[in-house]
């Protein structure tokens, strides 16, 4: 792949821009025919000034933490700390945010969950103190487990239709991110020592990743996302994320014939017991 992370993440932002852009335009004229303020950032967002920066700012950041990420740290640790650590960051984020109280059922479902990601993927991420800059990636993993904690608490929190969401965090991202990002690209000055492979990269690198991340992941994922934080909530939408560590290693033992060791059994062992006594136990006020 020529694109280097930055660059993904302009590529997803137009993207999306593209198709979300025009229909936020679209939503917020029909909205105004009933309210003359509604909307937000120049009539392009249908969400309220607040509700736009914050999902846009927490939202927004998960992507570049994540891909710059890759670029420090083997994509076996974003399998583990992200998918793992999203559940206990949204826990967090839920009681000091929406006030929720957990049972002790709930609880000890969290506490298993974070026990078979480590068994999952424990030896791995110790190789980060191995030296070298892995302990960054690993860093920026939780960093943009954090992010998207946190923006899947103020989605609950705002109660925002999953569309306009979307059309919201997309339309601040891409009205912050591009402009930073051309300059900083034009004068060498991205981050992490990063630089731009932009202008290298074949026409159809770049379309494939506006359809497959722009349209799929960052349209239709996020779309459906935010539609299963409003029927199930944070907490439990991002506790079925803890299954993906164990079930990506079992992948691996199938399709790539890769040994299957003990801690891969009793990692999804423990991560499906407190999936399932968590999304089966309610959050008390």
């Amino acid at each position: 792949m020529t694109l280097t992370p930055f660059d993904m993440v302009f590529v997803r932002l137009v993207g999306a821009a593209i198709v979300l852009l025009p229909w936020g335009f679209w939503m917020v004229r029909r909205m105004q025919k009933v309210d003359a303020a509604a909307g937000s950032l120049f009539g392009l967002s249908p969400l309220p000034l607040r509700a736009t920066v914050t999902l846009g700012v927490f939202g927004g950041l998960f992507t570049p933490f994540a891909y710059t990420a890759f670029t420090y740290a083997p994509a076996a640790h974003g399998a583990v700390l992200m998918p793992g650590t999203l559940p206990l960051f949204t826990a967090l984020f839920a009681m000091l945010i929406l006030k929720e109280r957990f049972t002790q059922q709930r609880s000890f479902g969290l506490a298993l969950i974070a026990l078979g990601g480590l068994l999952v993927g424990g030896a791995s991420l110790l190789k980060a103190f191995e030296g070298g800059n892995v302990w960054m990636g690993d860093a920026l993993f939780l960093c943009a487990s954090s992010c998207w904690a946190m923006y899947s608490v103020l989605a609950r929190k705002y109660k925002v239709d999953p569309v306009q969401a979307t059309i919201a965090f997309t339309v601040f991202t891409i009205l912050g991110f591009v402009p930073l990002y051309g300059v900083l690209a034009y004068t060498n000055s991205l981050p992490f020592g990063l630089v731009t492979h932009l202008a290298q990269a074949s026409r159809s690198e770049i379309v494939l990743q506006m359809l497959m991340q722009g349209i799929a992941s960052g349209i239709v994922g996020n779309i459906g996302f935010t539609l299963m934080l409003q029927t199930f909530g944070p907490v439990k939408t991002t506790m079925m994320t803890a299954l993906v560590p164990s079930l990506a290693a079992l992948s691996a033992v199938f399709f790539l014939s890769e040994p299957l060791y003990w801690n891969l059994i009793a990692g999804l062992v423990l991560a499906l017991t407190g999936v399932i006594l968590g999304i089966t136990s309610s959050a008390k006020k």
